[in-house]
């Protein structure tokens, strides 16, 4: 039986840092497998022969905030990826020649953002991108040269378009516009290149219904689809006829992901999430590979490369309690040969099970969430604990995205802490169906808190949590959620931390990057509006800078300077009205980050900064300690670094 004692602590270092390798992908010709791993500790893109990873070489030399999103060219001979500068999402395009190691920047303007719409096959050496250097709210479309970086404008988007389906010859196709009421059009491209509606979304279908991709002829749409349903189902809409056939619906959840062929282009697996990841097979020919994947490695199986003549898979298998686990799937041996992890440290390290929970809200919801508990503390992995423990709500983000089961490095930070985590899918929260997305309209900080405080109280009346030890913590919605808590319920919670979060609904709507305008009426009819008299009140009532007044638990604030969409001012403006009324505060923010920390030096220091504010206010007993965790990082503490004495030490050595 397991001790306190005899777990050791997991450095911050090894749950937060970079990993070792990740993003593994075949080139389309299979001849070589590409992946992002560290160079001199930041995040590159390494090319290696198919079976032979560990002769990697890397190809692109970032030295700033590592590279995130990567990908094949076509042309087997170039990478492709994005980059912005300091969190900004002005994202650019860049190309790397495998042959001379060249680096050519496709996008090079200053203050625009790139999007890739479109990557085809038989178009090798172009891809399909939007730019909003014409005008800061819409992308214009256009066909871009990766070898020369020349440019073809396919479309001048005058018309408020948001998202973009061609065919594999980027002929466009389907486009998606918002309506005043925060519903969709989607239009149809016509022989003379104008736009005729070929379909109408309502409001309460805007977040799950939506074009995806056209198969191998051009003429049918595959769709998600909740439109007189609940949750979205996968269909085939023939664009000329109107013909209709569903491919697959799962009446507990919306479709999550498909797996489509890479040139066929035909459905070939469906997901859909509940409590956990189920796949189901609809093309047969693949069903025998689904069949022996499952008897490699345990785990979720995630599909996540293929060659264009599908003879050969990567394959990644993905725990609960262990890291990521890349294979070689070689379909016509049926043989998988094993790669590499993601974080090879996190191997043998006592991590703990997730457990999924269907919890009820107050008014009948079904709320699935997900605990995790210390190994010590649950003996017999069922779930509860030998005794109440201190607990971390962690609030997910969005708010219209979800918490999956998984590999979570902060559930299992907080857990070899000695803290209960509980994650919960509040009203909102998307891929259950638009009945419960749509529950959250127009409740942020009402019944979307609820759900999260009836969740609070299920874990103090199931011996979960120590009603006086309870934490509330998340990013962007999930900070917004904590000021929340520390505000509308100031106490329930011992503590929060707030990383990006806004503290005033008001100013947050109105300074929304400008390429968001187009589907302004998706936050004013699902948030409010902060356009008219009525609704600016509406949502100060709903804004924790109104309250400010009634926190009396400790908060930690974490914010990025870039952050292009929860602005610097929204923290701040709360930071100061809480030192107005001398209520404490500590202020932690990053010159080089936007929406998120992604410098692994940064967030190290910022976990640092948190897990010290966990321990002092919740009397977590199990405490890494600082050391040299700020080194490297651009870690501000304007405000409040003295009420964590061991913080306030750590940046006086650091100087």
């Amino acid at each position: 039986m397991s001790t306190p004692q005899s777990i050791p602590i997991i450095p911050r270092k090894v749950l937060f840092g970079n990993p070792d390798k990740i993003q593994a992908r075949l080139s389309p010709d299979g001849s070589h497998i590409a992946f992002l791993a560290p160079l001199d500790g930041v995040l590159n893109v390494w090319v290696a022969p198919r079976e032979n990873p560990d002769a990697a070489r890397p190809v692109t030399r970032d030295t700033g905030r590592g590279i995130q999103v990567f990908f094949w060219a076509y042309t087997n001979k170039h990478i492709l990826y994005l980059q912005d500068k300091n969190g900004d999402e002005n994202w650019r395009i860049y190309s790397v020649d495998l042959a001379t190691d060249q680096i050519k920047d496709l996008t090079p303007f200053e203050g625009v953002q790139a999007q890739i719409y479109k990557v085809s096959y038989k178009l090798p050496t172009e891809i399909l991108i939007g730019l909003n250097h014409r005008d800061p709210q819409m992308h214009d479309v256009y066909r871009l040269n990766i070898e020369t970086g020349e440019r073809v404008l396919l479309l001048e988007n005058t018309e408020g378009l948001v998202d973009f389906v061609s065919d594999d010859l980027y002929n466009l196709r389907l486009a998606t516009r918002f309506t005043p009421d925060g519903g969709n059009e989607v239009l149809r491209r016509t022989a003379a290149g104008t736009w005729e509606l070929f379909a109408t979304i309502s409001q309460e279908d805007s977040l799950t219904t939506g074009p995806r991709t056209l198969d191998k002829t051009g003429q049918v749409v595959y769709m998600f689809d909740s439109r007189g349903r609940d949750t979205a189902a996968l269909v085939a809409i023939h664009l000329e006829t109107g013909e209709r056939q569903l491919l697959f619906e799962d009446p507990k959840a919306d479709v999550s992901d498909v797996l489509i062929h890479p040139t066929e282009r035909t459905v070939q697996a469906v997901a859909s999430i509940y409590e956990r990841k189920h796949w189901t097979i609809l093309d047969n020919s693949i069903a025998k590979d689904f069949e022996y994947l499952q008897t490699v490695a345990d785990g979720e199986i995630e599909v996540v490369s293929r060659t264009l003549d599908d003879t050969h898979w990567i394959v990644a298998y993905l725990m609960d309690n262990g890291p990521v686990r890349y294979y070689l799937y070689k379909r016509p041996e049926k043989r998988a040969i094993f790669l590499f992890t993601n974080r090879k440290e996190l191997e043998n390290l006592p991590l703990a099970k997730m457990h999924p929970v269907i919890l009820k809200s107050r008014d009948g919801l079904t709320l699935v969430s997900y605990l995790t508990l210390p190994v010590w503390a649950d003996p017999d992995s069922d779930g509860r604990p030998t005794e109440p423990l201190p607990m971390v709500l962690l609030v997910h983000g969005g708010p219209w995205a979800r918490d999956t089961w998984g590999y979570d490095p902060f559930h299992q930070w907080l857990a070899n802490r000695g803290y209960a985590v509980l994650s919960v899918n509040f009203r909102g929260s998307t891929g259950f169906g638009k009945r419960f997305t749509n529950a959250g309209d127009k409740e942020w900080g009402a019944k979307m808190h609820d759900d999260l405080v009836d969740a609070v109280q299920w874990a103090i009346s199931e011996k979960i949590a120590d009603p006086k030890r309870i934490a509330i913590m998340g990013g962007s919605y999930g900070g917004y959620a904590t000021l929340v808590g520390l505000t509308f319920t100031p106490e329930l919670f011992a503590c929060g931390v707030d990383i990006v979060g806004p503290s005033n609904l008001v100013t947050l709507l109105s300074s929304i990057p400008p390429y968001w305008t187009p589907m302004l009426s998706l936050f004013t009819s699902r948030v409010g509006d902060h356009r008219t008299e009525e609704g600016q009140q509406f949502l100060l009532s709903r804004s924790p800078l109104t309250y400010v007044e009634r926190i009396c638990r400790p908060l930690l604030i974490g914010q990025g300077a870039n952050d292009p969409r929860v602005k610097q001012a929204e923290s701040d403006q709360i930071v100061q009205a809480m030192q107005a009324k001398k209520i404490p505060v500590t202020y932690v923010l990053f010159p080089d980050e936007g929406h998120g920390f992604v410098k692994p030096e940064n967030r190290i220091a910022f976990f640092a900064v948190t897990e010290a504010f966990l321990a002092r206010h919740l009397g977590g007993e199990r405490l890494e300690p600082i050391g040299a965790d700020f080194r490297g990082s651009s870690i501000t503490i304007p405000v409040g670094a003295d009420e964590l004495p061991d913080v306030s030490a750590a940046l006086r050595s650091r100087q």
